[in-house]
């Protein structure tokens, strides 16, 4: 493939006698003189040994370049950042989690921008990973399809499968006494047996499933196990569809459209997906340029019905339901119903509709998905709740299953570190409503997730009794009544900062609210005596991060700079 309108790029860092310099350079890594006439294919990978997530994405970036270079252009392996939330969840470290999305996106716009490829592959495999690779691709809008690295395998105790989250509840368990610690030690070992993201619908899998319905990954990609033939051929097939996009001169933004997004939150609110999903969405639109808000999430949330029984809230894990086809049969369900648009356009080259025509149902007596007629919940498990304590928006995930109102007492924490020792001191009880503040995007800063506080919530068995509330986000793991992303943050001046201890606080599910239940007089009086504190950082990543990010409710972008 020479054809110089697919060489748009590559052609002005190698064509002429005055770019001899530039391929001398690429001689050394590997070209030769037929490469320089092929389209360049930069393969972003987000190998690391940090995470269990990653460790083994290096093989496919490997397995995507075979791909390219078998398609007739050349590809070329980079590399961009990778952190695990898994390992630094409740530490300070936390803070750079949601700073690595926009770390990646902006690394891959570097690394594509300055070397002049032509189309890209995006391997991710943790959380940040994707969202961050498909906020470059928006920016770059350069052919491309994106990757996901995979699931993990489940661990076993006691004939009962396990995965990271188990092993967070079974702290609360070991706090109240319902384990020891050689049962604690015992799950702890077998939990992560090898490569791959977390198991359950948490953030990685509730990620790859909606750019998969938004049409960036090619059909089944969000349903392989990380070590599969099937993964390994999913990045294969993922460079040849590249080629075939430059052929055709399709780039992201003309499929990233208003109505790819509608079917990305669709799928995500069927699979009962993590509440991370809002922010990420949110986050890519404004990349691409298209209008989603937080209001879009209520508006199809009252439509489309949570169907799937996975973890956190449900019983199933990503690898049970891709034995089962994965989630082409729930869109080809969702479609049929009208609830996907099935005109969108897609890596393939085809629509959605087109996709998705000879998928074949689940298999009969199955019971990970629900049938439309017999949902687990009627409407979205996302809550976008307002009221005077979150009158930019907040979200909730509320599946039913723990009520859909919960009425408490306040007890406050200035950081989640004080909010867990709380809890594993048994310092809380029924009713309460635990408030962690000055944990948002820039009073953190970082909107560092809270898994370890609602886990030690769960193992305490205190999951329907008790309610917490964030300025910060939560894992795709966390369940129980929770609210997070609250807009405007404590740190800004938002009501959050001058809850008190004893306050009493509604989360209403029904009528979408968070309520304060202080009159408007002693909270502008309380606001009035409020003082912002010093920031807890001045220099560096974290600090540059507070001075640029945006709200949660506009997707905590640093790039959003009118």
């Amino acid at each position: 493939m020479s054809d110089k309108n697919t060489r748009t790029f590559s052609s002005l860092v190698v064509d002429g006698m005055e770019r001899a310099p530039s391929r001398a350079m690429l001689h050394a890594v590997g070209f030769n003189n037929e490469d320089f006439k092929k389209p360049q294919i930069g393969i972003a990978s987000t190998w690391s040994m940090v995470t269990p997530c990653n460790m083994h994405i290096n093989k496919l970036a490997d397995a995507a370049a075979v791909g390219v270079n078998n398609a007739d252009g050349k590809a070329v392996i980079f590399n961009t950042i990778t952190i695990s939330d898994g390992i630094s969840m409740g530490t300070e470290g936390m803070k750079y989690s949601l700073v690595s999305r926009e770390v990646i996106a902006d690394s891959i716009e570097t690394v594509v921008g300055c070397q002049g490829f032509d189309g890209i592959v995006a391997i991710g495999g943790c959380d940040k990973n994707m969202p961050g690779c498909m906020i470059a691709l928006a920016r770059l809008n350069r052919p491309a399809v994106f990757v996901y690295g995979g699931t993990i395998m489940p661990g076993c105790h006691k004939d009962k499968k396990l995965d990271v989250i188990s092993v967070f509840e079974a702290v609360g368990a070991r706090a109240n006494n319902r384990i020891d610690d050689a049962e604690l030690a015992e799950i702890e070992a077998k939990a992560i047996p090898g490569a791959g993201s977390c198991g359950g619908m948490y953030t990685a899998n509730t990620m790859a499933s909606a750019i998969e319905a938004m049409g960036m990954s090619l059909p089944n990609s969000s349903a392989q196990a990380a070590i599969s033939d099937d993964k390994r051929l999913d990045c294969e097939r993922a460079g040849a569809a590249v080629l075939e996009l430059l052929k055709k001169d399709i780039k992201p933004r003309d499929i990233m459209t208003k109505a790819a997004f509608e079917n990305a939150i669709t799928v995500v609110i069927a699979l009962g997906g993590s509440t991370n999903a809002v922010l990420h969405i949110v986050a890519m639109a404004n990349a691409t340029g298209v209008d989603i808000t937080l209001d879009d999430f209520t508006r199809i949330g009252k439509q489309v019905p949570m169907l799937a029984d996975l973890k956190p809230s449900g019983r199933y894990l990503m690898t049970e339901l891709i034995e089962i086809g994965g989630i082409q049969p729930l869109m080809k369900i969702l479609l049929d119903k009208g609830l996907l648009h099935g005109d969108c356009l897609t890596v393939t080259g085809l629509t959605l509709a087109e996709n998705l025509a000879d998928v074949k149902p689940y298999p009969a007596g199955q019971d990970i998905i629900h049938s439309l007629d017999n949902p687990i919940k009627k409407d979205s498990h996302l809550v976008i709740l307002y009221g005077n304590l979150a009158s930019g928006g907040a979200v909730a995930k509320i599946t039913g299953k723990e009520g859909l109102v919960f009425t408490g007492t306040a007890k406050v924490f200035d950081a989640e570190e004080q909010a867990l020792q709380s809890i594993l001191n048994g310092d809380i009880v029924k009713g309460d409503v635990i408030v962690i503040r000055y944990e948002g995007p820039k009073g953190g800063p970082g909107m560092r997730e809270m898994l370890s506080p609602t886990s030690a919530v769960m193992g305490l068995g205190l999951g329907k009794e008790v309610a917490l509330i964030t300025d910060g986000r939560f894992s795709g793991g966390t369940h129980g009544f929770v609210v997070g992303h609250i807009t405007p943050e404590a740190y800004v001046g938002g009501a959050l900062a001058i809850v008190e201890n004893g306050d009493t606080i509604t989360i209403d599910a029904e009528t979408n609210e968070l309520k304060l239940h202080v009159n408007d007089h002693e909270i502008a009086r309380r606001l009035d005596k409020w003082k912002q504190p010093a920031p807890r950082y001045t220099r560096g990543v974290l600090a540059k991060y507070a001075k640029l990010v945006s709200s949660a409710s506009l997707g905590a972008v640093t790039d959003n700079l009118d």
